[in-house]
């Protein structure tokens, strides 16, 4: 019988040589390099994308404002001194620029990860303008519809829009910026911003409108033609319909009596008074 002889090697089975062994252990290492320099990169653009990106100050847009308020308010960002995207307060900001910016009505902030702040700026509208005192000091200012005393640096171009109307006569003992008139006061200024906003320039025609302030809280409207020396007295309802009858009887009376000096429609009727 002959001798059987086993290998210790199975029959059929590859031998990996040290070549090979080589060859696959750098494959496993560029695998582990490549996963590695890949998360680095993940790292880095997360980083750059959105984490430095909030610790930086905010990227602001301001929308909903003229140039000018959109200026002040800039300015009053600066002022609150916030350093970076996470410490922005939208409150305290929106509560900033609304209570320093009297011609702001109303401010809408708010953050956008990571980086964008947004302020939505509505402004007040100018129903009329007037001057006032405050601090003993004589400032012209200018009246929403809300009644709402408010100013802005640009004046001068309010004062010159024939468009707005010249209040005078508020029984206001003690003025200040971002008061509101008393109650009794506010159909006024609504009445006037809505003939204000009327196609119609009524107001162009008229230099200044007179409170006249009466017993047990009523008052009455005095109005100053610019083309006239004279003055026309009416109720406190003021409409298109009352201006255009003011208008007519206004004309009506000049050519009928060339020396009036007032004209009183109140009470349903018309009189005048000679100079």
């Amino acid at each position: 019988m002959s001798d059987v002889i086993f290998s210790d090697f199975d029959i059929g089975q590859p031998v990996e040589t040290k070549t090979e062994k080589s060859k696959n252990r750098k494959i496993v290492l560029l695998k582990v390099f490549s996963v590695i320099l890949a998360a680095l990169i993940l790292i880095e653009f997360i980083l750059n994308k959105f984490i430095f990106p909030c610790m930086n100050y905010p990227v602001v847009t301001i929308t909903g404002s003229s140039a000018q308020i959109t200026a002040e308010v800039k300015n009053v960002l600066s002022s609150l001194n916030e350093t970076s995207w996470l410490s922005f307060d939208t409150e305290t900001a929106a509560s900033s620029i609304m209570n320093q910016i009297s011609a702001v009505e109303s401010a809408l902030v708010k953050k956008t990860f990571p980086d964008k702040v947004e302020i939505e700026i509505v402004e007040r509208e100018i129903a009329a303008k007037s001057i006032v005192s405050i601090d003993g000091k004589t400032t012209g200012v200018q009246i929403d519809k809300n009644g709402v005393i408010f100013t802005t640096k640009s004046f001068t171009d309010v004062s010159s829009d024939n468009s707005i109307p010249l209040i005078s006569g508020l029984p206001v003992e003690y003025v200040k910026i971002g008061m509101r008139l008393p109650s009794k006061y506010r159909p006024l200024m609504e009445q006037i911003f809505e003939l204000k906003n009327l196609p119609q320039n009524y107001f162009a025609e008229v230099s200044e409108i007179q409170v006249m302030p009466k017993e047990y809280g009523n008052y009455e409207l005095v109005f100053y033609p610019v083309h006239s020396r004279v003055r026309v007295l009416t109720d406190r309802s003021l409409n298109e319909e009352a201006l255009k009858y003011m208008i007519v009887m206004l004309d009506v009376v000049n050519s009928m009596e060339p020396d009036v000096a007032e004209i009183d429609l109140r009470y349903d009727s018309v009189s005048y008074r000679k100079r």
